[in-house]
Formats: structure tokens, C-alpha cells, sequence
């Protein structure tokens, strides 16, 4: 039986794990790939994700992360394609204000203002 105070076994504590988000992202970039990185920098009313949540997108259209899913992450999605393609960052409103009666899975009931930028190794330098 462990004593006052322990919690965990300190030989299980693992460190960062090869499939992390950050360990692909640094992989793609690594390779020499541009990545945008959407992140969510206001919302207002109820949505899936909060502030600071972000989802990282390659050339190709894979995702890595997510900001809520749905038909605003896949608008969000094309706008990070061309993000890369034109190297220009922008700010993207997604609207998840749809009426009640579509039976849209977007209902949440609030608006996410979500920032994209292309992430290259050129522009780490």
C-alpha cells in the first residue's frame, strides 16, 4: 500500500508520446511540408470547443486536432488549404446559429471566430 502523499508510480510516468500532435506536426514540417494551423480565438454563445483549442491541416486536407467537427470544421478545413496555398492567414467566422428545425448536427447555439496561419520550417527560421 503506497504512504500518504503517493499517487502515482513514478516508473510509469511516460513522456511525450511519438504520436502526440506536436511530434506529427513536427514530422510534417521536418519532411518539409506547410501545415496551417487553425485556432480559436473568440466565441460567443455555446460551442464545442473553447478558446486556445486548435487543429492543425496539411496541404492534402488531413486533419490533426479538431475545433468542434462538423460542417464548421470542414469550412474551416477549406479555408486552411488555401491558407497554404497563398500563405496568407486569415480569420474565419464559423456559424453554428443554424435553425433548430434543419436537424443539423451544427446546432450549438453559438459562433466561433477561429484564426488560420500557415505553419512552414522557412518561417520558423
Amino acid at each position: 500500500m503506497a504512504g500518504p502523499g503517493a499517487c502515482h508510480d513514478a516508473d510509469k510516468v511516460e513522456g511525450p508520446k511519438k504520436d502526440s500532435i506536436y511530434h506529427q506536426v513536427k514530422e510534417f514540417l521536418d519532411k518539409g511540408e506547410t501545415l496551417a494551423v487553425a485556432t480559436i480565438v473568440s466565441t460567443k454563445g455555446s460551442t464545442p470547443r473553447e478558446v486556445g483549442a486548435k487543429m492543425v491541416v496539411t496541404a492534402w486536407g488531413e486533419i490533426l486536432g479538431t475545433i468542434g467537427g462538423g460542417c464548421g470544421e470542414a469550412d474551416v478545413k477549406r479555408e486552411a488549404i488555401e491558407v497554404i496555398r497563398t500563405r496568407k492567414p486569415r480569420t474565419v467566422q464559423v456559424d453554428l446559429l443554424d435553425d433548430i428545425a434543419s436537424d443539423s448536427p451544427a446546432v450549438c447555439g453559438g459562433i466561433m471566430n477561429v484564426f488560420i496561419e500557415a505553419w512552414s520550417k522557412e518561417e520558423a527560421r
